[in-house]
């Protein structure tokens, strides 16, 4: 992703494409650079402008991402709780699915990771959809009545009795674990605490190399990023 200035240029392998050539062409129109090879210009979408964010921590990956948006059955209008914002990517894509009516409110601990992750979401344009909070989430989280709440932390079965006080009824949980004993732990405590539907699962994508006679899995992969452990709040009995 690359930004447009006038009387620029961008330079590639494959040769140099002068930016005043694509100013005032169509998102899709192709254009030719200095060596004869084809560039199609497109406008960036939210994922775009995460892989191109700068990164405090590890940032979770697109496949895990989308399978979090499912899980956590977000949409218009929903008002979601995360801890922690870490780099903002999760942030930028949770917020590009609750639309400018619903509202996604953001826990971080350390301030000079909240500073990195408000000019990134700044920068993908989701900024006025995320109220960004400096406090640490074990300490209770202010939201009431909220549609889900996102966890990616270290100990998130510390937060699951907050996540439920927080929680409207029928609301979710999706939390996002690198290892199985954090996965033991967090069901543990969703049990505990009432939840129901509880599912653990790992959402593994491989590449496919495609081209005729020779298609393959790709050589390298990404084999393991992490758990998604997800419930609902049921409402306890008086």
């Amino acid at each position: 992703m690359t930004k447009v200035r006038r009387g620029q240029s961008f330079h590639t392998h494959r040769g140099y494409i002068h930016f005043d050539d694509l100013i005032g062409r169509a998102f899709g129109e192709r254009v030719k650079s200095s060596l004869g090879v084809d560039f199609v210009a497109f406008r960036p979408n939210i994922l775009d402008y995460t892989r191109k964010m700068v990164h405090a921590t590890q940032v979770i990956y697109p496949k895990d991402m989308g399978l979090i948006v499912v899980y956590s059955a977000i949409g218009h209008g929903s008002r979601v709780v995360e801890a922690g914002t870490g780099s903002g990517a999760l942030t930028s894509i949770l917020a590009n699915f609750v639309d400018p009516t619903g509202r996604v409110y953001s826990y971080e601990i350390r301030p000079e990771f909240l500073e990195k992750a408000r000019k990134n979401i700044e920068r993908a344009g989701m900024l006025d959809r995320v109220e960004l909070k400096n406090k640490d989430v074990a300490l209770g989280i202010d939201e009431k009545d909220v549609d889900a709440v996102v966890l990616d932390l270290a100990a998130p079965w510390t937060i699951v009795s907050k996540a439920y006080e927080a929680l409207k009824g029928g609301g979710t949980i999706v939390s996002f674990s690198p290892t199985i004993e954090q996965v033991v732990n967090t069901v543990e405590a969703l049990e505990a605490e009432g939840f129901v539907g509880i599912e653990a699962s790992e959402c593994i994508a491989r590449r496919i190399k495609v081209k005729r006679g020779q298609t393959r899995p790709e050589t390298l992969m990404i084999g393991h990023t992490g758990y998604l452990t997800y419930a609902r709040k049921a409402i306890k009995e008086a």
